[in-house]
This record gives C-alpha cells, sequence and structure tokens, in this order.
C-alpha cells in the first residue's frame, strides 16, 4: 500500500540533484507531478487505514512514509528556488515535522513491534526530515531547527545500526523472506 508513495516521492526528488543538470522547466515538471498526485495518494492511504481492515503490525513502520513527500518536497522545492525560503516551503517542512512528531508520540506502538524488514522503512523518511531540517536551519538562521536536525539523525543513525544488526541476526536464523502464515 504504502508503496504508492515511492513514484510519487521519485518526482518530488528529481529537482534535488536535477537542479545543477537539466533545465529548471524538466525540474519543475517532476516536482510538479509528484507535489500535485502527493495530496491525492495520501488522501486514498488515509481512507484506506480508516476505513478498512487493520494494517498488519509487520507493515505498520511503512506508515512512516507520511514524512517523506512533504520533507523531500521541501528539500526539492529549496533547490528550485535557490535556498529562498517562503510560505509554501514553510507548509512543506512543517506539514513534515507534524508527521514526524505525530510519529514519534506513538513510538510505543513501534516498539512493541516483532522485528521485519519493514522496520527499514523508518530510515528514508528519516533520513528525509533530518536534511530537511538542516536545510531549514540554514534558511532561518535558526539553531532549533538544527537541534531538530541532529536530534532526528542520531535517532536514525541508531535505528540503522540496530536495523542492521537485527536483519543480519534474522538473516542468520532464516527469518527473513519468509512466507506469511
Amino acid at each position: 500500500m504504502d508503496a504508492w508513495f515511492i513514484p510519487i516521492v521519485g518526482n518530488i526528488i528529481v529537482p534535488i540533484g536535477g537542479v545543477e543538470h537539466v533545465p529548471a522547466d524538466i525540474n519543475w515538471f517532476f516536482f510538479a507531478i509528484g507535489i500535485v498526485f502527493w495530496p491525492i495518494l495520501k488522501a486514498v492511504l488515509f481512507y484506506r487505514l480508516i476505513f478498512h481492515s487493520p494494517m498488519p503490525e509487520r507493515l505498520m513502520p511503512t506508515l512512516f512514509i507520511f514524512i517523506a513527500p512533504p520533507a523531500v518536497g521541501f528539500i526539492s522545492y529549496m533547490a528550485l528556488n535557490q535556498g529562498q525560503l517562503d510560505n509554501f516551503a514553510k507548509i512543506l517542512y512543517f506539514f513534515a515535522l507534524f508527521f514526524t512528531l505525530f510519529l514519534l508520540f506513538s513510538i510505543n506502538r513501534f516498539r512493541r513491534l516483532q522485528f521485519a524488514l519493514s522496520w527499514w522503512a523508518y530510515t528514508f523518511p528519516l533520513a528525509a526530515m533530518s536534511i530537511a531540517s538542516f536545510n531549514m536551519g540554514h534558511a532561518t538562521h535558526s539553531g532549533f531547527y538544527n537541534y531538530v536536525g541532529i536530534a532526528v539523525m542520531i535517532a536514525l543513525c541508531f535505528m540503522i545500526a540496530l536495523f542492521f544488526y537485527r536483519t543480519a541476526v534474522a538473516a542468520s536464523k532464516g527469518k527473513i523472506c519468509t512466507a506469511d502464515h
């Protein structure tokens, strides 16, 4: 279900590297596709989460993907605007921050989950949020956003080390890439 965000974020991410290599209109083209389809897909996924059967526990970490479109959107939008912070950029950043805080306050729900490869779904959105926070700190000259970026990055580094270890242990026991029961 949450894999549907991959093409959305894939389009939004193009300008991050593209501003240095292709004409501006090509970057805006990809950004526009992703940023317009993101709220539509978000609404469809929220509908699914609210009105249909609960998501399997092993897939719960994929909810972190809701952080990625606005966080990556903020990074891309800032790249498209040569680092100039405007109100739309703030909307993107603060929406990503809202989802990050929302999921942070739900941490106990995630900590009780049994390890699965889906835990790696935490990493990309948190990396995007960390980078977005550093970019926001640079644009606003506010240390607060840099502290947010550092906190998210520290948590992310810890999680990557933990997930690497847990993945290696699970692989050595033949407990990954197995059929659902």
